[in-house]
């Protein structure tokens, strides 16, 4: 059981932190979204939390907001547990 999606986010950080603590970052999307890392590879994003293969740059998004790609925010390459 999750606490849904309340809260706002400042920044991929928190985005990436909320979707550990509701237990979906290894969680299959609905519907993957393509994008185009800031490195300029393209890459299907699959999962809630999911990386740039070429550059490890991470990318996150809520449950209750990942049917749309432009939500999905930028976290950094380096993410603390």
């Amino acid at each position: 059981m999750h606490d849904g999606c309340s809260g706002t986010f400042q920044n991929g950080q928190q985005v990436v932190d909320k979707v550990r603590m509701m237990g979906f970052s290894d969680g299959a999307l609905p519907i993957p979204h393509d994008l185009t890392c800031d490195c300029g590879t393209k890459f299907t994003m699959e999962f809630f939390e999911d990386k740039c293969p070429s550059c490890g740059m991470i990318f996150a998004v809520t449950p209750c907001s990942c049917h749309d790609p432009n939500i999905v925010q930028k976290a950094g390459k380096i993410i603390k547990k």
